[in-house]
């Protein structure tokens, strides 16, 4: 009997070889770190070409295109003197990472549609007292005056859950006399967290804006920068 308790004993005592293992995460009550999120460019959000209506042919900006077209839609070109002060637009960057554009045209009427889609875009209630304390502003450009005129409607229907929306109408008559030239344009903006969507009818006559497709492109591109 003794004997094999020193034999017991001595098989107790000895260790197991190999290197130790952490428990699983089960059992520790850890989990490993989510992912980060996947932080898509405006270019992957902006509405394709070939779901434009017609007849709007459209098509995707060159970054070098978007720096020059954008701005026309605010009607105040960059490095304007404007009038109230401090009625700028708001800064934007209009390289790739930040804005990208898609524009579809009317042959027929020469009228465009287009969609804008900036990430980061500024807070949407400081965008929204912009647009109300600046509603007349004149800009003026290579000797060139411009009064823009801006009008906030009402609010359209959000197209997905979450969106803020306003809605706007703005003329820029440009130039004074027979030389002078006016834009019109009707607006639809949504923001979603830091994507803005805007698109915007603009034509260079008095004929009434094409609002069906306007707001058809506005629910479809709205809904494609949201999706998952």
């Amino acid at each position: 009997m003794a004997a094999a308790c020193l034999m017991l004993a001595s098989a107790c005592s000895q260790t197991v070889s190999g290197d130790p293992r952490p428990e699983p995460a089960a059992l520790t009550g850890t989990a490993p770190a989510p992912a980060p999120a996947i932080v898509r460019a405006p270019g992957e959000l902006v509405l394709p070409p070939e779901r434009f209506p017609e007849p709007y042919v459209a098509v995707v900006l060159p970054p070098e295109a978007v720096a020059q077209a954008a701005p026309d839609l605010t009607g105040i070109q960059p490095g304007s003197r404007v009038d109230p002060g401090g009625c700028l637009p708001p800064a934007q960057n209009y390289g790739p990472e930040s804005t990208a554009m898609v524009v579809g045209t009317d042959n027929a009427s020469r009228a465009t549609i287009s969609v804008e889609v900036t990430r980061p875009a500024p807070d949407f209630a400081e965008y929204r007292t912009y647009l109300t304390e600046c509603s007349q502003v004149d800009a003026t450009v290579r000797g060139i005056t411009s009064t823009v005129s801006t009008v906030l409607g009402d609010d359209p229907a959000a197209p997905v859950d979450g969106a803020g929306t306003l809605a706007l109408t703005r003329t820029v008559d440009s130039g004074r006399g027979s030389g002078g030239l006016t834009q019109s344009m009707a607006t639809r903006i949504a923001q979603i967290e830091d994507v803005r969507v805007t698109v915007t009818y603009m034509s260079f006559d008095a004929a009434s804006p094409d609002t069906d497709n306007l707001d058809r492109v506005f629910r479809e591109a709205v809904d494609f920068a949201a999706r998952p």
